[in-house]
């Protein structure tokens, strides 16, 4: 769902139909690497997300023509671009809808502009990382920026979680990663409302879906009292 033209800069769409807070946003953001798209439909965001690459996209749930959560939703079937919601008043349910429609993060109104500054920064390093990254062997082929994972030329369903795990971990092939740098990576936006399993539950699925013998696992590795590893050890 995404364009071919890209200018140099970071590019970030503001989806909003209070023209007011768009463009507050957008100058509280300002600086010279980064430029804004405005947009106050559903529809007209669909046109220019066929026109031009972008590196954020911050969306409103509410809008005049729809919603932004099944957007959200339509972008993710093709795209591993972030997404920060606008939700009001933080209300629980748009988060946690939101965020199993696959956002990145979400930002409740009022916001401070200290810590959305913050928030669209981290977003903005992280998908610079994660660019056009692929990972192939002789056994799997991963598609980060697709979506798309394979095994033996078979195709592997993923959780956005178990991506980004997989994702830290071949690229840091023989390196030790500590659970406390995997749940950095995983959950940018802080820790402290994830359950103590959920990297386990994580690891636990992955292997599931990739190892031959998940039980004996030789790709996705523990390393015990230290953390995990991809590759034979």
């Amino acid at each position: 769902m995404q364009g071919t033209k890209y200018t140099g800069k970071q590019t970030v769409m503001i989806l909003e139909d209070d023209e007011d807070l768009a463009e507050g946003i957008s100058l509280s953001l300002n600086s010279k690497d980064l430029e804004f798209v405005l947009c106050k439909t559903i529809a007209e965001a669909k046109d220019v997300l066929e026109q031009k690459l972008f590196d954020l996209l911050i969306l409103d749930i509410n809008l005049p023509d729809g919603s932004g959560l099944e957007l959200c939703r339509e972008i993710r079937k093709s795209s591993r671009i972030p997404i920060a919601l606008l939700t009001a008043k933080d209300m629980e349910l748009d988060i946690v809808t939101g965020l199993e429609c696959g956002a990145d993060d979400y930002i409740t109104k009022p916001f401070s502009l200290m810590v959305l500054r913050a928030r669209v920064r981290a977003l903005l390093r992280r998908n610079a990382r994660e660019q056009n990254l692929d990972y192939t062997d002789g056994v799997f082929q991963f598609y980060f920026d697709t979506m798309r994972f394979y095994k033996k030329g078979k195709s592997i369903e993923l959780s956005k979680t178990e991506q980004r795990i997989l994702y830290l971990l071949v690229f840091n092939p023989g390196q030790v990663l500590t659970r406390e740098r995997l749940l950095e990576w995983v959950w940018p936006e802080g820790t402290e409302y994830v359950e103590d399993n959920a990297l386990s539950v994580g690891i636990r699925r992955l292997r599931d879906k990739l190892e031959d013998v998940p039980s004996k696992p030789a790709y996705i590795k523990t390393i015990y009292g230290k953390g995990y590893m991809w590759g034979i050890s």
